[in-house]
């Protein structure tokens, strides 16, 4: 059995091919390509390639799935007509995603499509949680805390208590950083708080999202004369380290130049990064590890090394050889929060659910 999983973000999809062998799931091969290229390309990859076939099953990552699906779902032409509506929740994500189906459909008929969904993994957390201190009718309406990149949350916190049994019981804070960024207290394996909330542009400062923003601004902008769709463009695409370095929305652009706003942009990134980091610990009344993921996260030890120096008074101390080394435990010695480096497998795990959750049938 062939199984291709199709991850679109916000500017590249990363694919990866798996076969079923024997009842054991195993990657065959992953690229990582342009929006442009797309499904074409793709399609022609698999087809050249002798060990690779035409897939059986194709894993779709859904940014949006609101609180309709809390697992993996077939994408049926009424669960696509169910996310079409939900494109305004995430419209940098959510109509990428299901344009990506819509090729995939077109391309591999026979495939049984499955779709497996950001939101999913935080619907753990509590009625109160999610809720914003707006008129309740809003949050009957769907105005609430949802929280994104749950696959990859998902994959690591497995991940993590494979290796530290002990902490599933415990209080983890699990910090996805990348272009597009995000942290999520987990507690006894559950999400229970995460920064992001009601859409992607929420908490920390991202390549070319703001993060956290007064809606005092959004108000002024539009009072301004501000339309929606410039204040979109404004938030999604040209704010997070972008707009305040007016050079990249790259961390490790950034940490090689030597102009003053590119300084500031990082520090701003690493600010933002403990304040989340601090407020989702007194979530739980406490940390006991805290993990880096995502790309910045697994791989810019600088990055980890700013931020951990202003986490010492939570009792976070790293260990700046295995730091450097990117090693699974950086923290040292004497540190009372263990500290993590995890690298995340979104397709992985997509594949995970389609088969554990009994979407599809080994």
């Amino acid at each position: 059995m062939s199984i291709l999983a199709l991850n679109g973000g916000s500017a590249t999809i990363k694919a990866a091919s798996f076969s079923l062998r024997d009842g054991v799931v195993q990657r065959i091969a992953g690229w990582n390509v342009g929006r442009e290229e797309g499904v074409d390309y793709l399609s022609r990859e698999l087809s050249k390639a002798s060990e690779l076939a035409a897939p059986d099953i194709v894993v779709h990552r859904i940014v949006h799935g609101a609180d309709h699906f809390a697992e993996a779902t077939e994408l049926t032409d009424d669960v696509m007509v169910l996310l079409r509506k939900l494109e305004p929740l995430a419209p940098l994500h959510q109509p990428f995603n299901l344009d990506l189906v819509e090729e995939a459909r077109r391309a591999w008929p026979l495939a049984q499509h499955i779709g497996c969904f950001d939101t999913a993994f935080h619907q753990t957390q509590s009625d109160l949680q999610r809720r914003y201190a707006l008129p309740r009718v809003f949050h009957e309406r769907g105005i609430k805390h949802y929280g994104f990149h749950g696959l990859s949350y998902a994959y690591v916190s497995r991940a993590l208590f494979a290796r530290e049994p002990a902490l599933r019981e415990g209080r983890v804070v699990i910090a996805h950083l990348g272009s597009g960024a995000s942290a999520c207290a987990v507690q006894c394996g559950v999400s229970v708080a995460t920064s992001m909330g009601f859409s992607p542009l929420d908490g920390l400062v991202m390549g070319t999202r703001c993060g956290q923003l007064d809606p005092g601004v959004l108000l002024h902008l539009l009072r301004e004369g501000m339309d929606v769709q410039a204040l979109e463009k404004l938030l999604y695409k040209e704010s997070g380290l972008l707009g305040v370095s007016g050079i990249s929305p790259d961390l490790q652009v950034l940490l090689s130049s030597d102009d003053l706003q590119a300084e500031q942009a990082i520090t701003l990134f690493v600010r933002r990064c403990c304040e989340v980091i601090a407020a989702l610990a007194a979530s739980m009344q406490g940390i006991d590890a805290l993990v880096f993921t995502g790309g910045i996260g697994e791989h810019q030890a600088e990055t980890r090394a700013y931020i951990m120096q202003r986490l010492g008074w939570l009792g976070a101390y790293m260990d700046e050889a295995r730091n450097t080394e990117h090693s699974w435990c950086i923290s040292a010695a004497n540190s009372r929060v263990r500290v993590f480096v995890v690298p995340t497998d979104e397709e992985q795990e997509m594949v995970r659910q389609a088969f554990e959750e009994r979407r599809v049938s080994p």
